[in-house]
This record gives C-alpha cells, sequence and structure tokens, in this order.
C-alpha cells in the first residue's frame, strides 16, 4: 500500500468540500440552495484563491420562519451577501 501525503505534489488546483447540516436548514430546497450558492461564489473567487482544500460549513441556522419559502429572494441575497464577506475574508487569509 502506497501513502501519499495530502499536502503532496498530487493535489493541484482548489478542491471544495460542503457541509450544510440538515439542523441547520430544514428543507432539502434550502440546503441545495445554500450549496449552489457556496459554489457561485468559491467559482468567482477561485481566481484569487489559493490551490488547495478549501471546506465551507453553516454554523447557524437560517430561520424557518424569518425565510419562508427556501427560493426566496431575501434568502438569497443574505446568502449572497454573507458569503461575499466570507471569500473576501478567506481571499485576504489566502497565502499567495
Amino acid at each position: 500500500m502506497v501513502s501519499r501525503s495530502v499536502n503532496g505534489p498530487s493535489l493541484t488546483g482548489l478542491w471544495l468540500g460542503l457541509v450544510v447540516p440538515k439542523r441547520y436548514a430544514k428543507r432539502a430546497v434550502t440546503r441545495t440552495l445554500l450549496k449552489r450558492r457556496i459554489r457561485a461564489a468559491v467559482s468567482t473567487s477561485s481566481a484569487t484563491l489559493a490551490p488547495g482544500l478549501w471546506v465551507v460549513r453553516l454554523r447557524t441556522p437560517f430561520a424557518r420562519s424569518e425565510f419562508i419559502s427556501a427560493g426566496s429572494e431575501r434568502l438569497d441575497k443574505a446568502a449572497a451577501g454573507e458569503l461575499a464577506m466570507l471569500m473576501a475574508a478567506a481571499v485576504a487569509r489566502s497565502p499567495r
């Protein structure tokens, strides 16, 4: 058996991991929307992010009472705004 380091030469490009727990986003539609939003935010920032393993994890719940519909414009704008701030911080901390 051959053992390779994760940081070895075989790892190139940008790898993305997404964690959107069911306990924070109850509806599958909401989780899917958030994952799509995360992928879009990373793809727009991919030119400035350093290659490597990146994991985005939802850490706080989306209030179902505040965001009634999973496809609502309000939820979409809230997710996009938060992701924009997150990506800007990641780019600033990203080693180049």
